[in-house]
């Protein structure tokens, strides 16, 4: 199948080296035109996936016209990307379409929706039902030295995603398919949120215990949003959840991770992001987390201190103080 990946990133140049494998061909774009250039000469970007070389038989292109050719178009770009390079798209998509798959993971900012919704605002309705997410635990660094990795792609439409799951699938590459798009999606987004929690225990020198106990009411709160979201509760319990959740919050490949880390050091939040060559999604993702959990009255506490260390300036040990000496009740609770 002809595959196009928006985005040369990390993501986008670990997918590309994986897609190969199953004799598909592959067409790599970058919006940036000197980058473009770059890569077409050295077939690396070290900056973001160091030691690995882009195969010759990928093409890459700053053109974004070539995904009128496409069969499969894979969205590997930062979520709040999305709207605007979806919008240049809309009007060049070809009749020979057969599936969108989104692998990033946010939530936009402002109207608070998921990436397929967006991808339902701007393109054209004859492709709403294409439109995928595919999700889990697969750092970029480890998959594009086909390192085993297990994910899940999520479609309304099963065809959709039985289709992304056959084209997809590798010796080491396993997908599980879903149609609950809405738990995936979250699940993917809301463990960044945790992650940057997660980095901020390790910065401040938390021990073991501290942090089971963060991801497992961390995972309480993605499950309360999901419920009130329309998601499957038990998606939580899988790969774009759980799974995610911890690979993300214990590995040294997460950027959200880091982040929180830094903050955890005492480093302010302007000057972390201002050194990073990637983005980590889970800082904007949790300004929109939060204002999910305000406009339908779910209570997320971890998620809101993330929010008040990120963006109100609260000292890291106040908020785990405020975590601690909240009201008592029972674990399981609606």
């Amino acid at each position: 199948m002809v595959i196009t990946i928006l985005g040369a990133g990390s993501w986008g140049i670990a997918l590309s080296t994986l897609l190969r494998y199953n004799g598909h061909s592959i067409l790599l774009w970058e919006f940036d035109a000197e980058v473009c250039r770059k890569l077409n000469r050295e077939r690396t970007l070290p900056e973001k996936l160091p030691g690995i070389i882009i195969p010759e038989d990928v093409s890459i292109t700053d053109d974004l016209a070539a995904v009128g050719r496409s069969e499969i178009i894979v969205l590997a770009l930062p979520s709040h990307t999305i709207r605007h390079v979806a919008g240049k798209m809309a009007g060049l998509l070809g009749p020979d379409v057969a599936a969108i798959v989104n692998v990033s993971k946010g939530i936009e900012n402002n109207t608070l929706l998921r990436v397929s919704e967006v991808l339902r605002q701007v393109l054209p309705q004859r492709f709403h039902a294409k439109i995928s997410t595919l999700s889990g635990p697969s750092h970029a660094e480890e998959v594009a030295r086909d390192v085993p990795t297990t994910v899940v792609v999520a479609s309304v439409v099963p065809a959709v995603s039985e289709l992304v799951q056959k084209a997809f699938s590798t010796r080491n590459f396993r997908i599980y398919s879903s149609d609950d798009l809405i738990g995936v999606e979250l699940g993917g987004s809301l463990k960044n949120v945790i992650a940057i929690a997660a980095g901020i225990l390790q910065g401040l020198g938390m021990g073991d215990n501290t942090m089971g106990a963060l991801l497992t009411r961390g995972l309480a709160e993605m499950v309360r949003l999901g419920r009130k979201l329309g998601a499957d509760p038990m998606t939580f319990a899988g790969l774009s959840g759980i799974g995610d959740l911890i690979t993300t919050c214990f590995s040294s490949h997460s950027r959200n991770r880091y982040v929180g880390e830094q903050l955890g050091k005492g480093r302010k939040l302007p000057e972390i992001l201002a050194n990073m060559s990637m983005v980590a999604e889970g800082v904007k993702t949790t300004a929109s987390a939060y204002a999910l959990s305000q406009r339908h009255q779910v209570e997320m506490p971890i998620t809101a201190a993330v929010y008040k260390i990120l963006f109100e300036n609260m000292p890291p040990e106040q908020a785990i103080a405020n975590l601690m000496t909240r009201a008592l009740k029972p674990e399981i609770w609606s």
